[in-house]
């Protein structure tokens, strides 16, 4: 019997089947294979493989079948010809950045993407002669107004981190190839199980497996999805010689979470708009960013671009008067809570609990918190699996004690 094609099947069935085949043993469990390298059957065919004149493994930094597994399984679930693992979500980033900018080109961003994002691009790039400019992530216009003639590249990130702005990824894309430059999307938020970006008309999807993909905050890892253009031609040579690949470990734990990414998500984010509904009606909360609530500016866009679902991932302002307070206040609750974990990580199926301003956006200056909107009186909740009473009585804890 023939297997069936990536093209048949539904994104759930992909999502637990899309593999290489089976070895001669008969696994039902995808392989893990920890090795360095591969064993040639002769000098010639060896010659011919590291040439790239003939498909096979012969050294893990290169490739690896258990990455291979990752890889298809992550490019059928989001639609794309073809992904590419990395090490971590960052160094997708700069594999992709690599890869496709040089000194004298251009890139456009948006000004709310996680913070060691704008440091890369607007840092470090900036040393090897990359320009770079950030725009307020829902301003079409601004994108627009922001191109140069030396641009390349747009790139967003939607739901972003942690304020859950999102960008009409249909009509960022019209923009980019209309000026003749790619478009990239980081779906680490939403994951495939809500939104497929390449679907939309983004170029090239980026992921930090680290989060929803892998569900449970057990290893680092990373992928661009794409073209066999880009992926294939432009980033595969660049890993081999960059080194920024998966390890196959981490390449299977990712694997086998991805087999369980559409049921968490629905279950995530479930909790995740009961918890926001929740505390829009606490008098200690000023303002909750959630794109599943009817109040978030963008909520229709999140309803038709996300599957009719808002994520599991939300932020709230504590009531407060002025920055220094407003820190204390925010503090206040998250060390009050005993359920919820105070970690900077999201996507586990344990609901974690930061300040933004202080940890995943700390080395970012006071004028860029303030552009993207991130103030001491910030906490970011990722939702996870917890009983929604309890995850509601935590964060109680701390908001009915506020004085």
């Amino acid at each position: 019997m023939n297997p069936a094609q990536p093209q048949d099947l539904h994104p759930d069935t992909l999502a637990v089947r899309q593999a290489l085949p089976r070895s001669v043993y008969g696994e039902h469990s995808e392989a893990l294979y920890l090795t360095s390298s591969f064993v040639q059957p002769d000098a010639e065919t060896a010659a011919r493989r590291f040439a790239g004149e003939e498909d096979g493994y012969t050294y893990t930094r290169t490739s690896n079948p258990t990455v291979t597994s990752f890889e298809q399984r992550l490019a059928a679930l989001e639609g794309t010809e073809s992904a590419i693992g990395t090490a971590s979500g960052m160094s997708a980033i700069l594999l992709m950045c690599l890869g496709l900018l040089k000194a004298g080109d251009h890139v456009v961003c948006s000004q709310s993407m996680f913070g060691s994002t704008i440091k890369l691009i607007g840092g470090e790039l900036a040393r090897f002669g990359v320009e770079s400019s950030f725009v307020p992530q829902t301003d079409s216009s601004a994108w627009k107004a922001a191109l140069r003639p030396n641009t390349q590249l747009l790139f967003a990130e939607t739901p972003t981190n942690p304020l859950t702005d999102l960008c009409d990824i249909a009509e960022l894309a019209a923009i980019a190839h209309d000026a003749g430059v790619l478009l990239a999307v980081d779906n680490c938020f939403a994951s495939p199980a809500l939104q497929r970006p390449a679907m939309l008309g983004a170029d090239l999807v980026i992921h930090s497996g680290t989060k929803f993909l892998d569900g449970q905050g057990r290893v680092m890892a990373g992928a661009v999805c794409g073209p066999r253009s880009i992926i294939d031609d432009k980033l595969a040579p660049l890993i081999r010689s960059a080194g920024v690949n998966l390890s196959p470990f981490n390449a299977w734990v990712v694997l086998k979470g991805m087999e369980t990414l559409r049921i968490r998500m629905e279950a995530q984010s479930a909790n995740a708009l009961a918890l926001a509904q929740w505390l829009e009606a606490q008098p200690q909360v000023a303002r909750v960013y959630y794109p599943g609530l009817t109040s978030h500016p963008q909520h229709a866009l999140a309803m038709r671009q996300q599957s009719g679902v808002g994520g599991a991932v939300l932020s709230f302002d504590v009531r407060a008067n002025g920055p220094q307070e407003g820190r204390a206040r925010a503090f206040h609750v998250i060390d009050s809570t005993r359920v919820c974990s105070i970690t900077a990580n999201l996507g586990d199926t344990k609901t974690t609990i930061t300040h933004p301003a202080s940890t995943s956006h700390g080395r970012l200056t006071e004028a860029q918190r303030q552009a993207a909107g991130i103030g001491q009186d910030l906490i970011r909740v990722a939702v996870g699996l917890e009983h929604i009473d309890d995850l509601k009585n935590d964060l109680a804890r701390g908001l009915d004690t506020l004085s």
